[in-house]
This record gives structure tokens, sequence and C-alpha cells, in this order.
């Protein structure tokens, strides 16, 4: 009977250590640190507002997805051009992979051209949202920094009517995988700056003081473009060799 009792209580024990064992052996899931900006490629207009409302992530099927905390608000997106931008929305995500990013915006979106304000209609973009594919894998623990590269010269479209509409041309852009070109131009007057590389374009503008810089850029050669106002000519500088993480300054362009 004593010895019954002394193998009831072994097997019991053994139990015990074999379930804290597999509790043991069950995998952490880190969650990925996730975070987007925004910024803009200018265009002929003197402000673009848009109400944004909702980020939304979805990876690893169209079923899984996340909505990250926003920083709500009405954004004009001339504020975030040559080099600058700003944190739209942050969260933690469970997953491995980013397989597309959905901006929600709100009503009384606009955009103000000679002065005039001028509604800017958004189809589709309160209900199913603004859609950017992307095809990011994601490792747990490592902190993901994407940049939203809002294109308002090509994005927005003269419906000929007295209104606008959103179109938008938008890239993702993974800061740790690019690069950038800046520089500064003279005399300093108004003009477009476009960097080209195996037949695909990235454009910005010169800020108030002849300034320009464009982000986001594979590493590759590029060819520069700067086409000012007339009188002045377009000035061309070829083979500038733009490298992962680092901004390679072209320095003064004599226009």
């Amino acid at each position: 009977m004593k010895t019954l009792r002394i193998f009831i209580a072994f097997s019991i024990l053994l139990t015990i250590i074999q379930a804290c064992k597999k509790k043991e052996e069950i995998p952490v899931i880190k969650s990925t640190p996730y975070y987007i900006r925004m910024t803009d490629a200018p265009g002929p207009f003197s402000a673009v507002n848009i109400n944004l409302q909702g980020v939304e992530i979805k990876g690893n099927g169209s079923t899984n997805a996340v909505m990250l905390n926003v920083n709500q608000g009405m954004y004009n997106l001339l504020n975030f051009s040559n080099g600058l931008d700003t944190l739209i929305a942050t969260g933690e995500l469970n997953m491995t992979k980013v397989s597309q990013i959905r901006l929600i915006l709100g009503p009384g979106n606009s955009v103000v051209k000679n002065g005039v304000t001028y509604p800017l209609a958004t189809p589709s973009a309160e209900e199913s949202g603004l859609k950017l594919q992307v095809h990011q894998n994601l490792e747990a623990g490592v902190a993901y920094y994407v940049l939203l590269d809002f294109d308002a010269n090509q994005s927005i479209v003269d419906n000929g009517n007295g209104g606008y509409s959103l179109k938008p041309v938008i890239r993702t852009i993974e800061t740790a995988l690019s690069g950038s070109i800046k520089g500064k131009i003279n005399p300093v007057v108004s003009c477009f700056v476009t960097a080209v590389s195996g037949g695909i374009s990235y454009s910005s503008q010169v800020n108030a003081n002849g300034e320009f810089i464009i982000k986001g850029l594979p590493a590759g050669t590029y060819t520069l473009t700067v086409t000012p106002v007339s009188p002045y000519g377009v000035t061309t500088i070829s083979n500038i060799i733009v490298t992962t993480g680092n901004v390679s300054n072209v320095g003064t362009v004599n226009i």
C-alpha cells in the first residue's frame, strides 16, 4: 500500500514537471513596432488639405488587419516637402508580412490654387480607404519606419468644372533601405528637380532658399534634371551615385 502511494505521488509529480516543461517551450511572439510618416512631392497648389482619420495595416492574408494609433486631423501636404515629414501613425504588429496600408479620409478635403479654395473629392476614400499595396517582410522585435511619399503633382485631377478629384499617387518607402540626393540651385528661382534611374523618376521642388532633397531613392546611378522657370534653361547632372542610408550631395547647381 505504501509502495502504491509512493508510485502515485511520483506519477503526479512527473505530470506536473512535464506540464511546466511544455509551458516553457511555448514560443513567445515578439511584436513589431511600426511607424508611418508622410511627406509630399509638391505640385502647382498653395495647399492640399486632406482629413486623415485612420490607418489600417493588413498582412498574412486579407483577414489579418490592425488599426494603428493615428494622429487624426487635417493635413496640408505641402507643409511636408523637401525632406520634411510628419508622424501620422504608430502601432505594434504581430505579423510577419505587411501586404497593404489603407488610409481612411474624412470629409472637408480641399486644394488651394491662386488664392481660391476648391473642394477635393475623394471617391471611396471615406469608406474603403486609399489602399496602398506593399510587399514588406517583418522581423519580430525590429522597429520599421515607413515613409508615404504623396505626389500632389500627379494625384490631383482637375475635373474642369471648378472642382478637383483625388486619384492618389503614393510611394511607400522603407527609410532604412533607401538613399537621398540633395543640393541647392543658384540663382534662387522656382523650379522642379527630377532624379531618374532605370526609367523611373522621382521629383521634388526647391524651397525658398533654393534647396532641395529627393528622399526614398533605391541604390543606383541617377541623372538629375533641374527645370527652372523661364528664361532659365534646363540643367542636367549625370552619374550621381546613391547608396543605401546615405545622402548624395550635389552641392550648388548653377542654372
